[in-house]
Parts: C-alpha cells; structure tokens; sequence
C-alpha cells in the first residue's frame, strides 16, 4: 500500500514541475526574445509616433519642411531603406500613366454643411482623437518596453547574456542599415 502511495506522490509532484518548468523556460524564452527586439520596438514607436502627424514630410510650398535625420528615420521605417524618394518605384503597376490630376478632382466631396469635417483642417475631429491615442500608444510602448529592460537587468542571474541580447538586437539592424548606405 506504501508503493501506491507514494507513486501517487511522485505523479502529483512530477505534474507539477513539468508545467512550471515549461513556464520557467516560456519566461526566459520571452525575456531573452524581448531584450533581442527591444530596440527595434523602441525604434519602430518612436519614429511611427514622428509619422502620426506628418512630421517626416514636407511638401513644396509649405512652411514646414522635416529635418533630413527626421526622413531618413521615416524611410527606414516606412520602405526599410534609406533612400531619400518614398512610394512605389518607377513603373509600378499602380502608379499613374498620364499627367497627375488636378487637386480638384482627387478630392473628396465636402460633406453637408454642419458635418462633422472641420474645414480648417481638412480632416475629421475623430482622426485627431486616434492620432492622439495612437501617440499614447507608442509612449506606452516605450515605457513598458524599458520597464521590461530594467526588469530583465534586476531579476535576471545572466546579466552578461541580456546584455548580449541586447546589443545584439541593436548591432543587427544598425549594420544592415550601414550596409545599404
């Protein structure tokens, strides 16, 4: 009767340290995992946060034209390239064949007077709410991406390999970067 119970044991213990070792290496999986892309995520919000209001383009005959270090951001971003030009390549099978057409006619009809589009602007009230929520989001992204950071430094044994982690997931994107230019 002893050996039915304690087998008994041994599976009820065995069962349980099978999940939380599964759940131990999910851990380290994602702390190793979100160290190699942290730079990367931080990077991506950052520079989608620049682009939620314009600021990467200018166009002709507007006070406003983006610093060049602002573009090059916006293009890696965007087309993963540094290269100055944005949209499809020449003979894209979506690009327009004849002469560009009037602003007239690509704009959309104004809606009803009393509508919810605000002339000033030339966009609708709730875009600027997303926009701003979308900002909100990116900062959020930012910080609990560092949170993650500092986390992983504190409660982790190898900090020789976060910061390996690390250094790798900034030194790969830079050199690829370096090798296009």
């Amino acid at each position: 009767m002893n050996l039915a119970i304690s087998s008994d044991k041994e599976t009820k213990v065995q069962g349980p340290s099978r999940s939380a070792a599964r759940l131990k290496m999910a851990r380290e999986w994602h702390l190793y995992l979100g160290t190699l892309f942290a730079p990367s995520i931080v990077f991506f919000a950052l520079t989608g946060s620049l682009q939620l209001f314009g600021l990467h383009e200018g166009h002709p005959g507007d006070a406003y034209q983006p610093p060049a270090w602002v573009q090059k951001l916006a293009s890696i971003h965007k087309d993963q390239t540094v290269a100055e030009r944005h949209g499809p390549p020449p003979g894209f099978a979506g690009e327009q064949k004849g002469p560009p057409e009037p602003d007239e006619v690509r704009r959309s009809p104004q809606p009803p007077e009393g509508g919810r589009r605000n002339e000033e602007q030339g966009q609708n009230r709730f875009t600027l709410a997303l926009k701003c929520f979308f900002l909100a989001t990116a900062a959020g992204l930012v910080f609990s991406t560092l949170l993650g950071l500092y986390m992983a430094f504190k409660y982790n044994r190898s900090r020789a390999l976060v910061w390996g982690m690390l250094l790798l997931g900034t030194a790969i994107p830079v050199a690829l970067i370096a090798m296009m230019v």
